[in-house]
């Protein structure tokens, strides 16, 4: 007699995994870099009027430095929060951030308040570390580090105080001093975090075509 097979249990369909949505370049993180960049021209044509002697201009170049600089942390904190980072974002986001500094050095050079030789070291290295980035993207990112975030804060109030009208307000104008120290130690930064990125690209790079080599080889 044969013994009847137990029915074996419907296992039901394994789930599948729904590829999260595409983040749309159109959202408020990207907006605020957008507008960061916009500002620059702005910022410029304030700080350059009357070659940098109408004190309401300068206090209205400074507002506008404070504003964008305070959305380069803004949209950062938004992307990361609301998962609204985007490949436009990790492009444009730095371009914006060297655009503002750029111009700034450059009008605070032009005025004869920061050395040339300051500001031709501060850009080569910005370049030149954004050039790195793109050239190791296809084997990782090279995060920001504290040092750099360091570096981004000191030359940012370092400039915020060039740009201040310190001349026209009596007994204010010693904090030119103060400026000129934070610049000195942005520099110091500046130098030495673009020499640890290039650590980095070098090992990432290192890193990775050895990777290739192994599974090459197996």
């Amino acid at each position: 007699m044969t013994t009847p097979t137990r029915p074996q249990p419907v296992q039901p369909p394994a789930a599948q995994e729904t590829p999260a949505p595409a983040v749309s370049a159109w959202n408020i993180a990207n907006a605020l870099t957008v507008a960061r960049l916009a500002l620059v021209p702005v910022f410029t044509v304030l700080l350059l009027h009357a070659g940098g002697r109408e004190t309401w201009w300068r206090l209205g170049a400074a507002l506008v430095f404070t504003v964008a600089s305070f959305t380069d942390k803004l949209d950062g904190q938004l992307a990361r929060e609301r998962g609204l980072v985007t490949d436009f974002g990790k492009i444009a986001d730095p371009i914006a951030d060297k655009a503002l500094m750029g111009a700034a050095l450059l009008s605070l050079s032009a005025m004869g308040q920061v050395w040339w030789w300051v500001t031709t070291v501060i850009l080569i290295r910005e370049l030149g570390i954004t050039l790195l980035r793109f050239w190791v993207i296809r084997y990782g990112v090279i995060a920001a580090s504290r040092g750099g975030k360091l570096k981004t804060l000191l030359q940012a109030l370092a400039i915020w105080i060039y740009v201040l009208p310190l001349g026209a307000v009596p007994g204010l104008a010693w904090l030119t001093w103060i400026s000129a120290v934070i610049m000195a130690a942005a520099l110091v930064v500046t130098v030495v975090t673009g020499a640890d990125y290039v650590a980095q690209a070098v090992r990432l790079r290192r890193s990775a075509r050895s990777v290739t080599a192994r599974q090459g080889a197996g």
